[in-house]
């Protein structure tokens, strides 16, 4: 279920809707070496399960004149999602939750972003499980354009949002004896992203 956080949400990190240095619109791709989705889940109401994909690739569009006209897309492997678990993983790619043979990929395209005081609220499309659903992530810490040693110009952020799994029709749970469920359906979804300036 982690997976809608998926990349979107990785995406939605690198809103550097800070001043970006440059004309017109900048071009920036996700550096994926130096970016992260991560997701928790509770599991039998006593603990929380972490885990990450790690494959993911996207940019974001965005003119320092006007940064609430950014746009961001994001993409994510959903077979690479890592519990560190290998049987929990083969059964998070399977039909009871990703589905990842009919559903290989998550995206996420955004519709709009808006101020909210010190921060930015990125709004988008989630595709999930073949499902398409509205999210919100809080864009944080987002730094200020700076030149790595190779002469690149680069950008990082935060991101994080919640959703739910029953939203994008992954159902499959068990009941406990003692009662509640095997796994929550709410997901938290961290994002930390770093944008490279293309061009």
């Amino acid at each position: 279920m982690m997976h809608r956080k998926l990349a979107v949400a990785v995406a939605v990190a690198f809103t550097f809707c800070t001043p970006l240095a440059g004309r017109a619109a900048d071009t920036y791709e996700i550096d994926a070496a130096h970016s992260s989705v991560q997701f928790s889940v509770r599991h039998m109401m006593i603990s929380n399960v972490h885990g990450a994909f790690t494959k993911l690739s996207g940019k974001a569009v965005g003119d320092a004149a006007n940064p609430t006209a950014t746009t961001v897309e994001a993409t994510i492997e959903a077979a690479s999602v890592d519990t560190r678990n290998e049987k929990r993983d083969d059964h998070l790619r399977n039909a009871d939750f990703l589905d990842v043979a009919k559903f290989p990929t998550i995206t996420f395209k955004s519709t709009k972003v808006e101020k909210a005081g010190a921060a930015w609220k990125l709004h988008g499309d989630l595709t999930l499980h073949g499902v398409t659903k509205p999210v919100v992530l809080d864009v944080t810490n987002v730094t200020a354009p700076m030149k790595d040693p190779w002469g690149n110009t680069r950008i990082g952020a935060s991101a994080a949002t919640k959703i739910n799994r029953q939203d994008f029709g992954i159902t499959f749970n068990k009941t406990l004896d003692g009662g509640g469920l095997l796994v929550g359906d709410e997901i938290s979804i961290t994002i930390d992203v770093e944008v490279v300036k293309k061009g």
